[in-house]
């Protein structure tokens, strides 16, 4: 969707129809930028941006308030509309989702058909616009969703994978961000074409794990499939603060607020998934971020305190602005009992 939260404020209320538009925190209280319009980009505002400095950008941006639960239930006419092609849809978040075609046989086949289809039906239901990547593979696809935004789409045929590989600017390979990305321009490392042109042996010494991936994208490869039904791995709840804090005892206090939400969103999760770590995130005044996670089976308070001062260290007496409680979560596992042998047999992936 193109500027989802926002292009829903803007079209449940038309006045706003030609201003700078941005759904986030108010001007009252420190937040961030959830979305923001096309007009508000061209003064630099982007999401997850602070509202104070969106606001330093954009005086007259307009701040809206989110309204999740009228998002939600947009979003849940969009996927109503996805499963009328097919049943692999893999959603990545309210306003986004891959989509596999392959054996949809409307529109004749043709993945680029669907896609139109699809948008013309998303704005005949929602008056909202969607914009559309179609290749051969979801990496491809996904950088494609962007490159004819708004209201439009983006085609990588099986014949165009490799030129548009080669001409790729690396920064557009997941994983790669900016730290990375400067890395990769240190050497001389800026599209696919570099890449290709770069021995393994050197890729893996510089860059380790990445390596594999940074070649396998470059040469437009992405095996991975649609997965419909994805299993949820991790719940978390964080909050902004209205002032920094100074104090481990300040932090403490934000921990004791947030612990409940965190349980009531375990809870609220499915049956089967179990907890296998926690971890604790801060933000520091500067905007840079650490997280420190452990192993843990259960949610467990005093381990939060523990964590929290080990993040602390790593502040190195810097103020804190955020602060954010998570637990890693994973299927249950299944144990069967052989009686012959009076043996658990593992799960298939121990």
């Amino acid at each position: 969707m193109d500027c989802f939260f926002a292009a829903v404020e803007i079209r449940d209320n038309p006045v706003l129809l030609n201003h700078a538009v941005a759904v986030g925190g108010n001007r009252d209280r420190r937040g961030v930028i959830s979305t923001c319009n096309y007009k508000a980009r061209e003064f630099g505002v982007r999401s997850a941006m602070s509202t104070a400095m969106a606001l330093k950008l954009c005086p007259g941006l307009v701040l809206m308030d989110s309204r999740m639960s009228v998002y939600a239930g947009i979003s849940a006419q969009i996927r109503a509309i996805f499963h009328k092609y097919t049943d692999l849809v893999e959603p990545l978040s309210l306003d986004e989702a891959f989509l596999d075609v392959t054996e949809c046989t409307q529109c004749h086949g043709s993945a680029s058909l669907i896609a139109e289809k699809i948008r013309q039906e998303i704005f005949e239901q929602t008056q909202l616009t969607a914009s559309a990547g179609v290749a051969p593979n979801k990496f491809m696809a996904k950088i494609a969703s962007d490159l004819n935004k708004p209201n439009g789409q983006y085609i990588i045929t099986p014949d165009d994978v490799d030129a548009f590989a080669l001409a790729m600017p690396l920064n557009k390979i997941s994983g790669v961000g900016k730290v990375t990305f400067s890395k990769l321009e240190q050497y001389g490392l800026l599209n696919g074409e570099d890449i290709r042109n770069t021995s393994p042996e050197f890729l893996n010494r510089h860059f380790g794990k990445l390596a594999d991936v940074l070649i396998n994208r470059c040469n437009g490869i992405d095996n991975s499939a649609v997965v419909a039904n994805r299993v949820r791995k991790s719940v978390g709840v964080e909050r902004t603060l209205p002032n920094d804090l100074t104090t481990p005892q300040e932090c403490e206090v934000i921990i004791e607020r947030l612990y409940p939400e965190l349980i009531r969103r375990f809870d609220k999760s499915d049956d089967d998934l179990v907890i296998h770590k926690q971890g604790i995130k801060l933000k520091f005044e500067d905007f840079q971020s650490t997280t420190v996670e452990q192993t843990s089976e259960s949610a467990d308070y005093a381990l939060f305190i523990q964590l929290l001062n080990q993040a602390l260290e790593r502040g190195e007496g810097r103020k804190v602005r955020l602060v954010g409680l998570n637990l890693g979560l994973r299927p249950e596992q299944n144990l069967i009992v052989n009686d012959d042998e009076d043996k658990e047999q593992l799960d298939l992936f121990e």
